[in-house]
């Protein structure tokens, strides 16, 4: 049993607040996924579990056993950082020992546990040659490689894959998703990489400024923004944000949105009136050459073909957005479009808090 308990931590670097009494739980054998900008508190929080930071205020739990005040030894965790930080006059195999030879483990067992571990990852063929003679994916291995023969309770991976190139990171993110669906060990992985933390995790956990935002699913995430930092920063391109005017009562309620009325089917029991923003994924909203019922006049700013799809930003009223639509679909800026948004995949949000009203039928 390794369920991580993170209950109301703080931590302060002088007079600043780097993690605003921050709770979560991390479930046995979850793969969780810290995702946030630069400066947000992941890799903060990612320290303390570790116990290479130690909290002003809270508790951590591992297990059931606060480890709050224990040092990193004592916390049966294994850490992967970014740069690796493996040994140059070690060969491989002896890289991947190395925690092994610090508990003065007996050298078949040694054998063993660095050979399975070497087969995990792929790198068998590796483990007499020293890391200047390895790739940038290869050094990665080691070094995951190297975590996994402790055999920890947790595993703590600070955007581990962010070295690498876009190839290479395609592939080692496949390959190291695969290696902890097998080894199921209780996961903690901080990233910047939205594509990393849609792909990867079974939760993902979304920081602002040193508080946790939303815990989620990572469909529920993407479909479900809980406020307008959330849809802005997942998403490549990210939500759009229309500004909107709400009116009706309940069931079926309208947006004025560029001069045009889009009937919105609530699931509030009392939709509120006044001003909103309307939230709708580029995907989910289809281009025409001629005007259709409740659809919203756009033009054409800029094409960008992307292979399987075209890129389209659009003005629309006073507003910029962006809309994914058919590689076929013929265009050129400065001409006229309508956009007609999904009725089920739009999302509403209060204009001054910025968070989620409710979403669409």
């Amino acid at each position: 049993m390794a369920e991580i308990r993170i209950d109301t931590v703080r931590k302060v670097f002088g007079k600043f607040t780097a993690l605003k009494d921050v709770s979560l739980t991390v479930h046995d054998r979850e793969f969780m996924v810290l995702l946030g900008p630069s400066g947000c508190g992941k890799t903060t929080l990612l320290r303390c579990i570790a116990g290479l930071e130690y909290p002003q205020r809270g508790r951590i739990y591992i297990g059931g056993r606060d480890v709050t005040d224990e040092p990193p030894r004592r916390r049966q965790i294994a850490m992967v950082f970014q740069s690796y930080a493996v040994f140059p006059h070690l060969t491989v195999y002896e890289n991947i020992a190395f925690g092994l030879r610090m508990q003065k483990k007996r050298d078949d067992e040694v054998k063993r546990r660095v050979g399975r571990s070497a087969d995990l990852m792929q790198i068998s063929h590796l483990l007499e040659r020293y890391p200047a003679q390895l790739s940038g994916g290869q050094r990665q291995r080691v070094a995951v490689a190297r975590a996994l023969v402790m055999e920890p309770a947790v595993l703590l991976m600070d955007e581990p894959l962010s070295n690498l190139d876009a190839l290479l990171r395609l592939q080692a993110r496949a390959e190291l998703k695969r290696l902890l669906q097998e080894v199921q060990t209780t996961t903690v992985y901080v990233t910047h990489d939205q594509i990393e933390a849609l792909s990867m995790g079974d939760r993902i956990a979304v920081m602002q400024q040193g508080e946790i935002v939303q815990v989620d699913q990572p469909t529920r995430v993407y479909d479900d923004p809980m406020n307008t930092f959330v849809g802005g920063f997942i998403g490549s391109p990210p939500m759009n944000f229309l500004k909107g005017a709400l009116r009706g009562a309940n069931g079926a309620s309208a947006v004025s949105v560029g001069g045009q009325t889009l009937q919105v089917p609530l699931r509030l029991t009392t939709p509120p009136q006044g001003d909103v923003l309307l939230g709708i994924r580029a995907e989910n909203i289809e281009a025409y050459r001629q005007p259709t019922p409740g659809s919203l006049p756009a033009r054409v700013l800029v094409v960008e073909p992307l292979g399987s799809h075209l890129l389209l930003t659009v003005q629309v009223g006073e507003e910029v957005a962006k809309v994914a639509t058919r590689t076929d679909f013929p265009v050129a800026p400065d001409e006229t479009i309508y956009l007609q948004p999904e009725p089920g995949k739009i999302r509403l949000y209060d204009s001054q808090t910025k968070l989620l009203l409710g979403a669409s039928a």
